[in-house]
């Protein structure tokens, strides 16, 4: 009986010791973004890159950056193990598409998003991002190499002003960043996708002139040109700044006075007023 007891108690320890190390495999592996069925390894080849996830310092300050909320779509290119989407779950209430190509990895970010909670809201999919519509964007993240970049960024310039674009580590080539972002360890870029504006633009009802004109050049979100009043010859615009489809320029008017214009863009059309001397003097303009 005391053999039976003892071999007993040695089987009891064998499974518990199993179990325990089964227990902490299985934690460790999904620390890594792992799990039982899959467990990706860090710098493993994928369609166009290699795997490398982004730190938590860096996810959470690039979708600070971003100011994501409730309100927001995030769209997460290349979305590895599902890290960034299932923190804008998480931690700031969005919803959020992850789109990765490996199947293997997508079926993990979608179990990892049902781990944390927040597969009601996240959702990962197994795509390209070459050819996957992610239109309806309001936040766009993305840790891919610059040629990629590169090769994505004609599609993101014809993305609806105001939307707000995240990398990790790589810029967009001449497209400057609107901010950059600094970590302990990592550096990550900020976009705002601007309207396009370039164009000679018709001017109606401004300061009671019958003929006035906007010739503007555009490089991404940096603009010049400028105003004519009348018969006046062109004037240079002062100080323009375009921000998603918000477009602000000082000129001087006919009576040498600094005026200052707040214009909404919209597609062709431009919505505009003069801010501060002139009380409720609108005015709009049209694209030729």
């Amino acid at each position: 009986m005391k053999i039976k007891r003892s071999l007993q108690l040695i089987a009891l320890s064998l499974i518990t010791s199993f179990s325990l190390v089964s227990f902490s495999q299985q934690a460790i592996a999904q620390t890594k973004g792992g799990d039982q069925v899959y467990q990706p390894q860090v710098g493993q080849p994928g369609k166009d890159v290699v795997w490398v996830p982004t730190g938590d310092e860096l996810v959470t300050k690039m979708l600070q950056t971003a100011k994501v909320t409730k309100d927001d779509l995030v769209y997460d290119l290349g979305a590895g193990d599902g890290k960034i989407a299932i923190a804008a779950g998480r931690e700031f209430g969005a919803r959020a598409i992850g789109i990765e190509y490996n199947p293997d990895m997508a079926s993990l970010a979608q179990r990892n998003a049902e781990r944390a909670g927040v597969a009601d809201r996240v959702k990962i999919i197994r795509g390209d991002i070459f050819k996957e519509d992610f239109s309806k964007a309001t936040v766009i993240t993305m840790y891919l190499l610059p040629d990629l970049n590169l090769k994505l960024r004609p599609t993101l310039l014809k993305l609806k002003p105001g939307t707000r674009l995240v990398t990790n580590s790589f810029t967009m080539g001449d497209w400057e960043p609107d901010q950059v972002i600094n970590t302990s360890g990592n550096t990550g870029y900020f976009w705002v996708v601007p309207a396009q504006v370039e164009g000679r633009w018709m001017l109606s009802g401004l300061e009671g002139q019958s003929v006035a004109s906007l010739d503007l050049k555009q490089r991404y979100q940096r603009v010049g040109g400028t105003i004519t009043l009348g018969n006046n010859p062109p004037q240079a615009l002062l100080g323009v700044e375009l921000s998603a489809d918000e477009l602000r320029f000082r000129y001087l008017d006919s009576s040498n006075q600094l005026q200052h214009v707040k214009a909404t863009i919209r597609g062709n059309s431009m919505d505009a007023e003069l801010i501060g001397t002139y009380a409720n003097n609108r005015f709009s303009g049209k694209r030729q």
